[in-house]
């Protein structure tokens, strides 16, 4: 299953979770099969690249029929690895953490968020979600006993590169960086940064560019 993630182009395994969501709610809609065409529109792609990045998965479309959705959903599933469902900590009770550990739809992804640590004594043996905050002082612990290797870094700027490094000496090898600051890693260590001012930023040069042209 390694191979297959390495093979296949970045830009493409980021697409491949919009397919899945759209197949998915396609799947509950009743139907069986779905085309490159309509996934291209709700998209906005051009057919012949959601063909080429389904293609990359190893599945071929049937002939003025389509793509057959249960194979499809399976397929995809299986190449980002969510069909075995991987158990991840968050680091930082505060407003983020708090609503990271408490959003439901990460299983749906194959991630389980079983655990929450900060070391704010207040927070400490709150409730958040479905969780229990735990002093940071365990987390240690915690890793070894459960075999943890994702953890998802919640906490402010100035404080993520010491808890990432304190992760990696506990055993981290991915880390999921919702800090806005570029931490510093071992090679070996996987690291996500994201990053929301990033993301609004582009949100607003699009969003400006829009209404321009309405002008």
């Amino acid at each position: 299953m390694a191979e297959e993630k390495n093979l296949i182009p970045i830009p493409t395994v980021k697409r491949l979770p919009s397919y899945l969501r759209l197949l998915r709610q396609a799947k509950e809609e009743g139907e069986r099969f779905i085309s490159a065409t309509k996934l291209a529109s709700e998209l906005s792609l051009k057919p012949i690249q959601v063909r080429k990045d389904i293609a990359s998965t190893g599945i071929e479309g049937r002939p003025r029929v389509g793509f057959e959705l249960d194979e499809l959903i399976s397929r995809i599933t299986h190449v980002l690895g969510w069909d075995n469902a991987a158990e991840a900590l968050i680091v930082g009770a505060g407003n983020l953490g708090s609503a990271l550990a408490s959003y439901g739809g990460f299983e749906a992804y194959g991630l389980k968020i079983s655990a929450i640590f900060d070391k704010d004594i207040h927070k400490i043996g709150t409730r958040t979600g479905h969780l229990t905050v735990l002093p940071l002082e365990k987390i240690n612990q915690y890793i070894a006993e459960n075999r943890i290797s994702i953890a998802v870094i919640a906490v402010p700027a100035s404080q993520a590169q010491a808890v990432a490094d304190m992760l990696v000496k506990c055993g981290i090898r991915g880390i999921w960086n919702f800090a806005p600051v570029n931490l510093k890693l071992p090679e070996d260590v996987v690291m996500q940064r994201t990053d929301l001012a990033t993301s609004f930023a582009v949100l607003s040069i699009k969003l400006r560019k829009k209404l321009e042209e309405r002008i």
